[in-house]
């Protein structure tokens, strides 16, 4: 195995954070060290590691916002990736790059699997697929790690708000007609650790993997159990998305086929059922 450090892009968010706690001996680029609005620095930062293995789990994911910051979302989400592929390319080294269900436009009641065509609804999907072509590109050894609907014990996430407005209403009203994975951070981080460790021994395992939780369900009922979990006594209606307009449509369907990810790495889909509970307790000590 090459050596040098497991160099990690982001520091802040739910998935840098469970791979902190995962891998304390990584080395984490904060926003200062390496701004993904900046993608040569990135390169640069990765050749002057000269790093064993990289993780992206950095990126622009404002959803709505992106529709009004387009460039930036481009740059961070579509140009870095791809200037951290050639440059890890260069080295010879495995790029392991977290993406997203909103690639694809949410069409149909199956889940999409990874060779699926793509067709995001909007600017974060559209920028998110220009960095997923950008690795493609560089020719390195990489694996693209499509999940959906990720949630932790901290950040701002789906559970963090159901608890906080559960806890001052007696009812809320929840899109129902939008079905996914939710995906813990936590599952992800691993995943990421597993997959980095593997490409370095089997770069044939390049290539497009899916993870989200099962079993599927839609934010309404992802409340619902939220609700259940929490102890909270907030009734959740179930409404059409059409009645909750965003800047930024949302896929109708985000299920995603993980059946490749266990075959090549042996992971599994995780239970967001069984995880649930740990994250509202760190939500709540937090």
């Amino acid at each position: 195995m090459r050596p040098g450090p497991l160099l990690v892009f982001g520091q802040t968010g739910q998935v840098a954070r469970e791979l902190a706690a995962l891998a304390p001996e990584a080395v984490f680029l904060s926003r200062a060290e390496a701004d993904l609005s900046d993608p040569d620095a990135c390169a640069g930062a990765i050749r002057a590691h000269d790093p064993r293995a990289v993780i992206n789990a950095a990126a622009y994911t404002a959803v709505d916002r992106a529709e009004e910051e387009a460039v930036l979302a481009t740059t961070v989400n579509g140009a870095a990736p791809a200037a951290m592929a050639r440059a890890c390319a260069d080295l010879d080294i495995p790029l392991v790059h977290i993406s997203t269900d909103y690639v694809f436009d949410g069409s149909g009641d199956q889940p999409f699997s990874p060779d699926h065509p793509t067709a995001p609804l909007g600017a974060y999907g559209r920028s998110k697929l220009l960095g997923e072509e950008g690795l493609r590109a560089a020719g390195g050894v990489h694996a693209i790690l499509r999940t959906s609907w990720v949630f932790s014990g901290h950040g701002a996430n789906f559970v963090a708000t159901m608890l906080r407005l559960g806890a001052g209403r007696d009812h809320l009203r929840v899109v129902a007609d939008q079905i996914g994975g939710p995906t813990p951070a936590e599952a992800i981080a691993r995943a990421c650790l597993r997959i980095a460790k593997v490409l370095q021994q089997a770069p044939d395992k390049t290539g497009t993997y899916h993870l989200a939780g099962q079993p599927a369900t839609s934010w309404a009922g992802f409340a619902r159990a939220i609700m259940d979990q929490a102890g909270l006594d907030c009734r959740i209606e179930d409404i059409p998305s059409t009645e909750y307009p965003t800047p930024a449509r949302r896929p109708l369907n985000s299920r995603l086929d993980c059946a490749t990810l266990t075959e090549n790495f042996g992971i599994a889909p995780p239970d967001w059922q069984a995880a649930l509970p740990e994250v509202i307790a760190q939500l709540r000590e937090g």
